[in-house]
């Protein structure tokens, strides 16, 4: 394997961005986009547990813009002023920042020998679901396989809201989502999944995890659960390789 962390030139500045892939070929691309708490080691293994089964993932730094965050950034201060800066950091990004350096990555990718030019697939967890998803429905001729683990904002009155971009793409979207989640409640999954039934029967699959909590696939969160981590481990390899081809 080889993994570097490069700083990728966008609009704003340079967005510092690890990335990971098999040492000899050309290899899909996926876009691995973070929960809000931001980059940390668990994070860089989970993109390293993807690379290893044949592709080209990119895990960018959306908090760049307000200078390198880590967890790790926050664990020396009380909790309450941490949640509080954690969550004015999630409320600077905005649908089209994130688009714009969505685009920078595969314009990255797309002159490194290593990442294929064929379709990419983008996953995004907790706040970056519904980036995931708008980012396949903007590019639609590009993006083969999106996926929401526990994303949040799935059903909104907003006109970026992630049920209604089902039918705007050509992709083919997985959300798992857990049973309880208080930024994704039941009636939030219903509603998407119903949304999926009408704008994108074929092509979407909304997976509830009986039992699991928001943030069960994270192994260093108090609610990872092992088998349902498992479970959408394999559920992402399955969507990606039946959607995500060398050109």
């Amino acid at each position: 394997m080889i993994e570097s962390i490069r700083d990728i030139a966008t609009m704003d500045g340079a967005m510092e961005t690890f990335i990971v892939h098999p040492d000899r070929g050309a290899h899909p691309v996926v876009l691995f986009l973070m929960d809000a708490p931001g980059i940390r080691p668990e994070l860089y293994d989970m993109a390293r547990r993807l690379a290893t089964v044949g592709y080209y993932v990119m895990l960018p730094n959306l908090y760049y813009r307000c200078g390198v965050l880590e967890l790790d950034d926050l664990s020396d201060q009380p909790s309450n002023q941490a949640r509080e800066q954690l969550f004015g950091m999630v409320s600077t990004l905005t649908m089209a920042q994130v688009m714009e350096d969505a685009e920078a990555l595969l314009d990255f990718a797309d002159r490194d020998p290593a990442a294929s030019p064929g379709r990419a697939g983008c996953v995004g967890y907790c706040m970056s679901g519904q980036y995931a998803v708008n980012f396949a429905a903007r590019h639609r001729e590009r993006i083969g396989a999106a996926a929401s683990i526990y994303g949040v904002k799935l059903v909104t009155d907003q006109d970026d809201s992630p049920h209604l971009m089902l039918g705007r793409a050509t992709a083919e979207f997985y959300f798992g989502c857990a049973e309880h989640d208080s930024w994704s409640p039941l009636e939030m999954v219903e509603a998407l999944d119903q949304a999926a039934k009408t704008y994108a029967p074929h092509t979407t699959e909304v997976e509830l995890y009986s039992g699991a909590h928001h943030g069960f696939a994270f192994p260093e969160r108090p609610v990872y659960d092992k088998v349902a981590a498992e479970r959408h481990w394999e559920r992402l390899f399955s969507l990606f390789r039946r959607r995500l081809q060398p050109a």
